[in-house]
């Protein structure tokens, strides 16, 4: 079963975008993500954490939902320049990632999936 994954600055250039090897946007992954910013003390972060768990698990191995903590890689958090959180990025196979900010609920989620990545269920 697919899995949420936690990404420090390594990981994130193994398995989203080596920002050292290329100027130019690269996915390196192999299905489309979502990517979400962060924090332990953040309260609307822990209610979309559950259901982000919830979609990986619905969706498989369609998606996958990585987890940076934007406490321990301040950096990366600086390179999306995220302001608050949570943030929610989108990143498709090809194109550029999109972004989302705020608590969105299940519905918005799944409608953002079907919209950006063109998969259902």
């Amino acid at each position: 079963m697919a899995e949420v994954i936690h990404l420090n600055e390594e990981t994130f250039k193994e398995k989203v975008f080596n920002y050292d090897a290329n100027q130019e946007w690269k996915y390196e992954g192999s299905v489309p993500s979502i990517i979400d910013f962060w924090a332990e003390w953040c309260r609307p972060c822990k209610m979309i954490g559950p259901i982000l768990d919830e979609l990986q698990q619905e969706y498989g191995d369609k998606i996958q939902v990585f987890k940076v903590n934007t406490e321990e890689q301040q950096r990366l958090a600086g390179m999306f320049g995220i302001r608050s959180i949570p943030s929610l990025l989108f990143v498709p196979i090809d194109g550029q990632p999109q972004m989302a900010v705020g608590a969105l609920p299940k519905e918005s989620l799944k409608q953002a999936i079907s919209d950006v990545f063109k998969i259902t269920e």
